[in-house]
């Protein structure tokens, strides 16, 4: 597929009191934007979150992992394959993760840093030696590291890709061979409004105490904030179609994406707070040209006053209405699913204006769906 193509999905949610992602002092992110302070979560928090969600609609052996223990979950592959004696195969799998050149760590199996790859690939580099595993580990570390050299590990691990490596990409800075562009581009999502830092302070009362005994067992305090945030992530379709080399794959991908990003939540104390609540709206817009990221309409915050969602979904009308009608864009596909009232409703009317009639979430997904295949099809 060589025409780009970026599907831009933007969210209004409204999280209640919460510490979704909590900073170096162990309070909610922050940050300032037109001059205000806002609330924030970190994109790698919500990618997290969306990542994990991915498991609950997939088999978690069609996703990936992330982790410096590739050699020990290589290890135990060979093991449930082969049935050779767990030390045995710890030093054939030691072998075969050095043959790459991924760098050691300091503890003993572990690479240097993350690694990000499908449960799957692994299952192909164990196809390498599964059948002369006995054989392999009768040989001494040199005589072992020659005999796996020239096995195409590597090659093992560039091919293959599953959905959340193929959207999220992988980094590794000393082998840019291994190296996987990512299709996703996720924002920090912020408020659309001024927010203060409060803080809860809590004590715990020791329930065996006497009934002599007062005070609490414990005291404690836990920052948190409230707000209705802005958050943005783009996907372009092209790349992820690279990465996947599957017209179909790659549209189950987009869908999987938007789907979990939509639905996911960031853990952070969550049951502190049971801050878990669904978007007040998504919007999807598939563009031609490059990925536009609207939160400059929440330069000027929103008043803290009553309806802050329904002010900040009419605001994002306005904005994505002036865009288009200046820049002269034409997307291909444009839909919204909100929960700011029915036709009659003035919010509801400008979202329509702006993005077309109030869908399900179940109707927008399927409407992407078929727009994309379309696209696809005709590359």
């Amino acid at each position: 597929m060589t025409d780009r193509l970026y599907i831009d999905v933007h969210i209004l949610q409204t999280v209640p009191p919460a510490n979704l992602n909590r900073d170096d002092n162990g309070n909610p992110k922050e940050a300032y934007f037109g001059g205000k302070r806002r609330s924030r979560v970190s994109s790698q928090a919500w990618k997290r979150a969306t990542r994990i969600h991915f498991a609950e609609s997939r088999d978690p052996q069609d996703l990936a992992t992330r982790t410096k223990r590739i050699a020990a979950q290589l290890a135990k592959a060979i093991v449930e394959r082969t049935g050779i004696a767990a030390e045995d195969a710890q030093r054939i799998a030691g072998a075969l993760i050095k043959s790459t050149g991924i760098s050691a760590g300091k503890k003993e199996g572990d690479t240097a840093y993350l690694l990000f790859y499908g449960r799957r690939q692994l299952d192909t580099i164990v196809d390498l030696v599964a059948d002369n595993a006995t054989d392999l580990a009768t040989l001494e570390a040199k005589a072992l590291d020659e005999a796996v050299k020239t096995l195409p590990v590597r090659e093992q691990l560039q091919t293959g890709h599953p959905a959340d490596v193929a959207l999220f990409g992988r980094m590794v800075a000393d082998i840019p061979g291994l190296n996987v562009d990512a299709a996703t581009q996720v924002a920090h999502a912020i408020s659309t409004h001024a927010t203060e830092l409060e803080f809860d302070y809590y004590t715990a009362v020791d329930d065996e105490n006497s009934a002599d005994e007062t005070g609490a067992g414990m005291i404690g305090t836990i920052g948190f904030n409230s707000a209705t945030l802005y958050r943005y992530a783009t996907v372009g379709l092209h790349q992820l179609h690279d990465n996947l080399g599957d017209g179909k794959a790659t549209i189950d991908a987009v869908d999987l994406f938007v789907d979990s990003f939509a639905r996911s939540m960031p853990t952070g104390y969550g049951n502190s707070f049971a801050h878990r609540t669904r978007p007040s709206l998504v919007a999807v817009v598939v563009r031609t040209d490059q990925p536009v990221n609207l939160v400059s309409a929440y330069e000027n915050p929103v008043p803290a006053s009553r309806g802050i969602v329904a002010e900040s979904a009419r605001r994002l009308a306005t904005e994505f209405a002036i865009a288009t009608d200046q820049w002269g864009d034409t997307p291909p596909y444009i839909a919204v699913c909100h929960t700011l009232g029915d036709d009659t409703d003035d919010t509801a009317q400008k979202l329509a204006q702006a993005f077309g009639k109030n869908r399900t979430f179940a109707e927008l997904r399927d409407g992407l769906r078929t727009a994309l295949t379309e696209r696809v099809n005709s590359n």
